[in-house]
């Protein structure tokens, strides 16, 4: 063969990688373009859609360190406030700190998994099994569930207990995220029923309330409200018109109202709450005033970690619900202050998140998740202050319990892992 013919065969070669080469790059993009990752961001006017480009990057760091500091202060008050109780009822100091940290770590590495690996349309197909899940668990919990404190709420695994109204919060979230992303065009048009009414109040509000119903059969009425407010939130971002949205909330009203009369277990902390001076102080009223009494004990600085003496059998379950009682105590006016804050700037930062996510179902995701957190953390305040009746709300990442800390923990991934994919300013 002559220099000039394998001249030639180099060149068609060459030119044959080349065209390879550019139909692949071709095709990736094509890729890119369907991917969820890759559509428009929500709330984005077009002028300002042309100046962002798409990205796909590291974690957000910044949210990442507001979740691990308010875990390190969550874990270190969830074994000084159990400590004593732990050491009187199961022989040992560490009993909750132990299972705090075993669940705390089983969480973080599971979901490790997600941040690193999930993209943005796995989890569409998440939520979709999520909302199946806790269909199915809340159906179970009232044919096989253990009930404590006037209500029906758990299911036991060998020792795990679960509680399915904690799964139904995060399905909520994300299925309803998914509803309201797939007929973003739909709830835009102005017919009723095939437009705004079908698919951004009749769709969502199914959605919502067939969720509703099974947690209110388990006398769940706390669970109830937040999976109620985190339903209205999504909805209201996701584009349903403001006058339905002002009937469904009246709607809502009316029928948490007529739970309150049918239900005695209801009622009566209703009542104690109005009228705490005239409730029976060692009864009824008695955890809401030692919580009270925990936090105003506690003062500016106050009385140092691990001393507090309200946990010594006054606040009932210290390392529960009422956990933010002893914080205050604990630690005062300025380490209340300082879990505040933190809190708040977790929901700063995953809503700032939310407004750079990838597509609308994403943002949905993560405002839902976000605001599932703070609504959680303003309830139990409230509660613990005698703002609102004794309900029954942990506070997210300290209260002890497994099913909740563990998927608070998943959620914070979820939303870590949307934060990879984002757009940025050119």
């Amino acid at each position: 063969m002559s220099d000039k013919q394998k001249k030639n065969g180099e060149k068609r070669r060459g030119f044959f990688l080349r065209s390879a080469e550019k139909l692949n790059n071709a095709y990736e993009k094509s890729l890119e373009r369907r991917d969820p990752a890759y559509l428009e961001p929500i709330h984005k006017p077009l002028e300002e859609q042309e100046r962002r480009v798409e990205v796909r990057g590291g974690i957000d760091v910044y949210f990442l360190l507001i979740v691990l500091a308010i875990s390190l202060i969550g874990a270190v008050m969830a074994y000084s406030a159990s400590s004593f109780d732990a050491d009187k009822f199961m022989g040992d100091s560490l009993y909750y700190f132990k299972r705090h940290l075993i669940f705390y770590a089983v969480a973080t590495v599971f979901t490790a998994i997600f941040v690193i690996y999930a993209r943005p349309w796995f989890w569409r197909f998440f939520a979709i099994g999520a909302y199946a899940v806790s269909i199915v668990l809340l159906l179970a919990v009232l044919v096989v569930g253990t009930t404590g404190g006037g209500a029906q709420r758990w299911i036991e695994i060998g020792p795990l207990t679960i509680q399915p109204s904690e799964i139904a919060k995060m399905a909520v979230v994300m299925f309803l995220a998914l509803i309201m992303s797939k007929y973003e065009k739909k709830i835009e048009l102005s017919q009723r029923f095939g437009g705004h009414f079908r698919y951004g109040v009749l769709y969502p509000g199914l959605v919502v309330a067939s969720i509703c119903v099974l947690v209110m059969l388990e006398k769940h009425l706390s669970g109830l409200i937040i999976i109620g407010i985190l339903g209205l939130t999504i909805m209201f971002i996701g584009g349903t018109d403001k006058k339905w949205m002002a009937l469904i909330i009246g709607a809502g009203l009316v029928a948490v109202v007529a739970v309150l009369f049918v239900s005695d277990y209801a009622m009566e902390r209703v009542t104690t709450w109005l009228f705490l001076e005239k409730a029976d102080p060692r009864g009824s009223a008695w955890q809401t005033w030692q919580g009270l009494y925990a936090i105003g004990s506690g003062g500016f600085f106050g009385v140092g970690l691990g001393n507090s003496r309200q946990k010594y059998g006054y606040v009932s379950e210290p390392q529960n619900d009422f956990i933010f009682t002893i914080v205050c105590e604990e630690l005062g006016f300025v380490g209340a202050a300082i879990v505040i804050i933190l809190f708040g700037l977790l929901l700063w930062r995953g809503y700032k998140i939310a407004s750079k996510a990838p597509d609308k179902f994403c943002a949905l995701v993560v405002y839902g998740l976000t605001t599932k957190i703070a609504l959680q953390t303003i309830l139990n305040i409230a509660v613990v202050t005698n703002s609102m009746p004794n309900t029954g709300i942990a506070l997210p990442f300290f209260s002890s319990g497994g099913t909740a800390l563990m998927l608070q923990i998943f959620e914070m991934g979820i939303i870590l892992s949307i934060s990879r994919f984002s757009y940025v300013k050119k």
